[in-house]
């Protein structure tokens, strides 16, 4: 299989559809802000129902599997992912 790219917008789909399944609401509920911290690494900042909820690059990567499984044909559990930061696209992921 050959690298895909997925798109910062795709990333934050795929958060917003995974945080809606697992609360029960719709997905126009779920406001994501995607950060890169050079100590930390990829994390998610998550708006839902006036809370916050933090997400490490563990449940961005759980919510891109979720995404690809319910979006594409991709079968999740047979492919890698990883996060990377670009200049031009910000934060993305590649399906390996």
């Amino acid at each position: 299989m050959e690298k895909i790219m997925i798109p910062e917008q795709d990333i934050i789909n795929a958060i917003c559809l995974y945080l809606a399944d697992k609360k029960q609401i719709s997905p126009e509920e779920v406001q994501v802000e995607l950060l890169y911290d050079d100590d930390y690494g990829f994390s998610a900042e998550a708006h839902v129902n006036d809370r916050k909820q933090v997400l490490i690059t563990a449940n961005i990567i759980e919510a891109i599997r979720f995404w690809l499984d319910a979006e594409t044909e991709i079968d999740p559990i047979q492919v890698g992912l990883e996060l990377a930061l670009d200049d031009e696209e910000g934060i993305i992921a590649y399906v390996k």
